[in-house]
């Protein structure tokens, strides 16, 4: 068991060092001690090719996991052994998960208004309008620094967003004054961390360092949305101030969608699909809605046209002929 806990910890430290996000660390180790337990808690150097391909073999045979989640496993695996064991895994045949082609849920500009007209004031109203008025991903709107809103140029700059790359996005107009207000509350904090003996956020380590760790006390790299309470970076086990989390902003909509009484699947990335959608019925052309949502290929973007050509009555349908 110590073996396994150092292969973790050896393993945390080679995504670190990559600069992978927090939330692909956490997958990659879930993925790394759901393999170990699946084998009966062998050593993976004992395992090898033969065990990587019987367990992607389990999650689609027996788990009937989607082939997002196959990959995610498969790409975990492929770190460990490549990255950390050193060892290279052959070309590995497998069962594919089945590949569901599924349409984005996506709201009308009514059900978008309702909704943001019932989140409440303060920063869920700010942070849910932020998600719409930008077409964020939630992960992208919660690592806002203060210096990725430049109010004077009307952009929100997303920093080593996914897939590793920057963009920017139009900052709406009618947001500005409520996202300014939030920064002056975030403002208000960083100062009351400061008197409490100097402000301290998550930066890369290596910049920091190199930066004779002045990036993680400046104002400049506050969040935009800081949490309200202190708690332990596990990068480093220091005391630092972490902007809000994910779930709570989950709780914000599903409430914000209950009250308005929205029969659908509502999440945070409805919003981004809402965001997409409208901007096509406004006529803006894909490849700009592409480089806006930060995809790699139009390919992805063009889901959101199904969607259009359905609302838009393309087809018809017979029945209205009667």
């Amino acid at each position: 068991m110590a073996e396994k806990g150092k292969l973790e910890m050896k393993l945390r430290t080679k995504m670190r060092r990559r600069g992978l996000a927090r939330r692909t660390e956490s997958s990659y180790v879930s993925w790394y001690k759901h393999y170990v337990k699946f084998h009966g808690m062998k050593h993976p150097v004992d395992l090898g090719q033969e065990g990587v391909e019987d367990f992607l073999d389990y999650l689609a045979s027996v788990k009937k996991v989607a082939s997002s989640t196959q990959n995610q496993a498969f790409s975990a695996l492929l770190f460990l052994y490549r990255e950390v064991l050193e060892i290279e895994l052959k070309e590995i045949d497998v069962k594919r998960a089945k590949r569901r082609k599924t349409l984005p849920v996506v709201l009308s500009q009514e059900e978008v208004r309702r909704l943001l007209k019932e989140v409440r004031d303060g920063v869920p109203a700010v942070f849910v309008s932020l998600l719409y008025g930008c077409g964020l991903r939630v992960s992208e709107g919660l690592r806002l620094r203060i210096k990725d809103v430049d109010f004077s140029n009307g952009l929100v700059w997303l920093r080593d967003a996914k897939g590793g790359k920057d963009r920017t996005v139009t900052l709406p107009g009618s947001l500005e004054v409520q996202l300014k207000g939030q920064v002056q509350q975030a403002r208000l904090l960083f100062e009351q961390d400061e008197r409490a003996g100097g402000a301290r956020v998550s930066v890369a380590a290596s910049y920091d360092k190199k930066h004779g760790g002045r990036p993680s006390r400046s104002w400049e790299w506050y969040w935009v949305f800081p949490a309200a309470r202190l708690g332990t970076d596990p990068a480093d086990g220091e005391t630092k101030r972490y902007h809000i989390m994910e779930g709570a902003v989950s709780k914000w909509i599903s409430k914000a969608a209950e009250k308005a009484q929205i029969p659908k699947r509502i999440s945070a990335h409805t919003f981004r699909h809402s965001y997409a959608t409208h901007l096509l019925q406004k006529g803006v052309d894909l490849r700009t809605i592409q480089e806006a949502l930060g995809h790699s290929s139009v390919k992805t973007t063009e889901i959101y046209t199904h969607v259009i050509h359905a609302m838009s009555g393309r087809a018809g349908s017979p029945l209205d002929d009667l």
